[in-house]
């Protein structure tokens, strides 16, 4: 006992260390009334809209963004785009939730969510923390070059761009929480996630852009490019085989095998396990709690990708500097991808944890592919199975819950409850952060667009805004109470 009350109080003093910065820290209050749904559409609209605007306009003071960029292969998943104001995306944000979680998981920091003031606290500290690293990360992406020389740039254009840098995370930090405290629907996060996959999808698939690739000038977008290579080609054969399977830009078959992807992951959205539970409270009171095969939905896939994206910038930023450090080539070595300005890491652990880019580097490297394999299965089965013991969705959350409801599970006692839980949700979450993996590595080697990550993160957060679309409608009384 002794030894808890130590722990608890070293947990209780981290949090009491973030009091001095809550009244200084930018917040959104609390909406005072309930918001209707014709209101948070507006909110959500709003939001996207401001961040969309973000996305385009340039950093101000940039000589160049030609030079390397350690996030190219990662950006639609993270929510940025390359020399604007979403520099940086949601990886602050994703990157402080995921080690604030995993410290609160370990029992580092002690906090218990019942007692608002520490909810508050705990909130605050994600908070901070996630200030502090956009504001570190755009520091590193200037002082390393990412926008021109800084002895090129002068202090005072330095400066400015870590203003603009740190500014426009925070935000995204508010947008997120805008959304999160009620004024929206779901959280920034995740609306910025899919926004930006499916865009890129959308215009990889009927981009008007036009290259000259030897062969002749070809469109960038499939969709495009097919009509365009059937109708101005002599040979029909060749045409039709140019745009389901060219190589150098997205194709039919990457099409195709997005649109797979995406159906196959609907799909399994409805596989669940429906337990039957009854109230004790009120006689006859019967209902289902289901457990989705997804039970930790898109959470395995985005910690995996924020991991690996902080991966990849360390390494590469490590490896402009230090090129022959033993230990920085151990890390990852670096090279450009088949004549583009793009880097990619060619050895090293970075090499190890990317994705072969299609069937033939498998075939041409089987002992990265089997590495990259295990390293996927296992972050997103671990990954996912860790979460819900951070998140409060473990079997004892979940049974307390029912207790605190006065709930059981039909045909069992009110003490065997968490031992049927217990059996059920880390099976879910382990099956499913595997079935994640899975997906996420058959939609790179098929070479769909977007990335196997970016299109589970796409779909699962579609379907999430269909099930809380369905939820309003039915609390609202339907789709004309809705719109009227």
């Amino acid at each position: 006992m002794a030894k808890i009350k130590v722990n608890n109080l070293h947990g209780f003093r981290f949090l009491n260390l973030i009091k001095p910065f809550v009244n200084v820290l930018p917040e959104v209050a609390a909406p005072e009334r309930k918001i209707q749904f014709k209101e948070k559409m507006l909110w959500t609209g709003a939001t996207l809209i401001l961040f969309l605007v973000c996305s385009q306009v340039p950093l101000f003071g940039i000589m160049s963004s030609d030079s390397a960029d350690p996030l190219y292969w990662m950006r639609l998943i993270l929510a940025s785009n390359r020399g604007t104001l979403m520099e940086l995306g949601i990886t602050p944000i994703v990157t402080s939730g995921m080690i604030i979680q995993l410290l609160a998981g370990a029992g580092f920091i002690q906090v218990d969510h019942s007692i608002k003031e520490d909810r508050d606290l705990y909130n605050a500290a994600q908070k901070l923390f996630a200030m502090i690293m956009t504001l570190g990360q755009a520091v590193v992406q200037v002082v390393n070059g990412f926008y021109g020389d800084p002895k090129d740039l002068g202090a005072g254009i330095c400066v400015l761009l870590v203003l603009q840098l740190f500014v426009a995370g925070l935000v995204v930090i508010l947008l997120d929480e805008l959304l999160q405290k009620g004024y929206g629907l779901g959280s920034g996060i995740n609306l910025f996630i899919a926004t930006n996959i499916c865009e890129g999808i959308l215009w990889k698939a009927f981009s008007p852009t036009t290259y000259n690739t030897g062969k002749g000038t070809e469109f960038e977008g499939a969709i495009i490019a097919f009509f365009h290579l059937l109708f101005t080609r002599g040979d029909k054969s060749r045409a039709l085989k140019e745009a389901f399977y060219r190589s150098n830009l997205p194709n039919m078959m990457n099409l195709i095998a997005t649109l797979v992807i995406f159906a196959v992951v609907i799909y399994l959205q409805g596989f669940r396990v429906e337990l039957p539970i009854k109230s004790t409270r009120v006689r006859g009171q019967q209902s289902v709690y289901p457990i989705k095969l997804f039970y930790t939905s898109n959470t395995p896939i985005m910690l995996q990708s924020a991991l690996v994206s902080n991966i990849y910038m360390v390494s590469q930023t490590l490896y402009n500097r230090f090129p022959e450090n033993f230990l920085v080539r151990l890390l990852g070595v670096w090279e450009p991808y088949e004549g583009t300005s793009h880097f990619v890491p060619v050895r090293g652990i970075a090499y190890f944890i990317t994705a072969p880019h299609d069937i033939s580097s498998v075939l041409s490297d089987p002992f990265h592919f089997v590495v990259y394999l295990i390293f996927m299965l296992t972050a997103c089965a671990v990954l996912s199975k860790t979460w819900i013991e951070v998140s409060g969705s473990s079997p004892k959350d979940v049974a307390r819950q029912f207790k605190e409801q006065q709930l059981v599970i039909r045909g069992y006692r009110d003490t065997s409850t968490y031992k049927e839980l217990k059996r059920i949700i880390p099976t879910a979450a382990l099956f499913g952060g595997l079935c994640v993996g899975i997906l996420t590595i058959t939609a790179d080697l098929l070479g769909a667009i977007g990335s196997g990550t970016g299109i589970l993160l796409a779909v699962t957060i579609i379907y999430q805004y269909f099930e809380m679309f369905v939820k309003e409608q039915a609390e609202q009384g339907g789709l004309e109470a809705i719109l009227n």
